[in-house]
């Protein structure tokens, strides 16, 4: 049996809690980032999308990510992509 932690998001190191957490600083992060103002759920729901299409976006680019930094990173750049892509359909 392989002894490396595979688990939320098929992510090599990255479990439940660290995807809670890494979903709480990415959605806060974001949120900075695009003078929002939300509350802490909704900062959790936004990071852990933003952690989904992160890590898509990174994989449609051919970059590697693996682990909680560069998981974080994706889904911090995933959230705010997507809060600037909601604001862009509401504001219309």
């Amino acid at each position: 049996m392989d002894t490396e932690t595979y688990a939320f998001l098929n992510q090599p190191g990255v479990g439940f809690f660290s995807m809670l957490l890494i979903g709480l600083i990415a959605g806060w992060v974001a949120e900075r980032v695009t003078e929002s103002s939300h509350g802490l759920l909704t900062n959790l729901l936004v990071g852990i999308l933003g952690a989904f299409f992160g890590g898509w976006l990174a994989q449609q680019l051919a970059i590697p990510v693996s682990g909680f930094f560069s998981t974080l990173v994706a889904a911090i750049v995933g959230a705010i992509i997507l809060l600037w892509v909601w604001r862009a359909i509401r504001s219309r």
